[in-house]
């Protein structure tokens, strides 16, 4: 139960900032976009979920949440490159095997970009 009120809270505030966002640009919302990373500590399945409770009743009633999974990148000192690395239980640089401590993406949580229609009953 914890974990779906965490994505919740997330979702909320998502629907409140693309709710915002439809009322200042006369749109309607078809689909937020956001990138989430492992390390982000949310459950992409729980945050989609969530965002349909959370749009029900809103200005952005029916749009669509669509999740890119961002993926676990440590900076490698040995070999001068950032590396995509398979967990963050491992962190080894898939090159070298160096030890790559120093992450540097994973760690998302954004809403990058709002899909809109213009709302033409707001035009009347």
């Amino acid at each position: 139960m914890g974990l779906v009120v965490h994505e919740l809270s997330i979702a909320m505030s998502l629907v409140d900032v693309a709710c915002e966002q439809a009322e200042s640009l006369g749109a309607r919302v078809e689909a937020l976009h956001v990138r989430l990373g492992p390390l982000s500590g949310v459950v992409a399945e729980a945050l989609a979920f969530s965002f349909t409770l959370a749009c029900d009743g809103t200005r952005i009633a029916g749009a669509r949440l669509v999740i890119e999974t961002m993926p676990i990148v440590a900076r490698c000192t040995t070999c001068s490159a950032d590396r995509v690395l398979a967990s963050a239980q491992h962190l080894h640089c898939p090159v070298c095997g160096d030890f790559t401590p120093d992450l540097i993406g994973g760690r998302e949580l954004e809403l990058f970009a709002l899909e809109v229609e213009e709302d033409v009953s707001a035009n009347r």
